[in-house]
């Protein structure tokens, strides 16, 4: 039986999402994988698979599990909006875009975790909600209001201040800048490939 494209983009969304959550796992498991894993601007030239290595990278087991439990979240949302297969390809190109993004605080040495480009992710759904030609009037109405949430996060966590903050309840420094260059890296692609999409509809 041949699957509708919104039943393939939601099962290659999901895969995407298990990808991810296997690959912080696996790089838990293995010691000392953070050197040659974890995002560095000073080898974002010489070593540019760390903008896709890096979100493998957890410095803590409460940050691994945070992260794990957000993947989930992230997978069923996509899952839950039937996003069309273009946003699969969407969300697998902010991937690494959400880490290149940090290149604009050099001073942030060292970054790893799933957030960043969980918020990609989060951003190509509200992209879909929003834009796409096949969304209901529910669903735009739920992305615009995720999309205010969103930003209103991404602003309380002033993302242009130190680049690593220290905060209640957890037991590393957070880099509120990878949330704001995920959420872009997310729009921009998402933004992009639907604007194909829609470029080669039929009039």
């Amino acid at each position: 039986m041949k699957l509708a494209p919104a039943s393939r983009g939601g099962i290659a969304w999901l895969g995407l999402s298990l990808l991810l959550s296997l690959g912080a796992l696996l790089a838990w498991l293995s010691p000392g994988s953070n050197a040659w894993l974890d995002w560095q601007p000073q080898l974002a030239w010489q070593q540019p698979w760390r903008a896709c290595s890096a979100v493998f990278v957890h410095w803590s087991l409460q940050h691994l599990l945070a992260n794990l439990g957000a993947c989930a979240v992230v997978g069923w949302f996509g899952w839950a909006a039937r996003v069309p297969p273009r946003a699969v390809l969407a969300f697998a190109l902010a991937w690494p875009l959400s880490q290149w993004g940090l290149l604009l605080k050099p001073d942030l040495l060292h970054f790893g975790g799933l957030s960043g480009t969980l918020h990609a992710g989060v951003a190509v759904v509200l992209v879909e909600l929003v834009c796409g030609p096949e969304t209901t009037p529910r669903q735009r109405r739920i992305g615009l209001a995720v999309s205010l949430g969103l930003i209103i996060k991404l602003w309380s966590e002033e993302p242009f201040g130190p680049a690593m903050r220290v905060l209640s309840g957890w037991d590393i420094a957070v880099a509120p800048l990878s949330h704001f260059t995920g959420a872009l890296a997310g729009t921009f692609t998402a933004g992009l490939l639907l604007l194909g999409a829609m470029a080669r509809r039929p009039r």
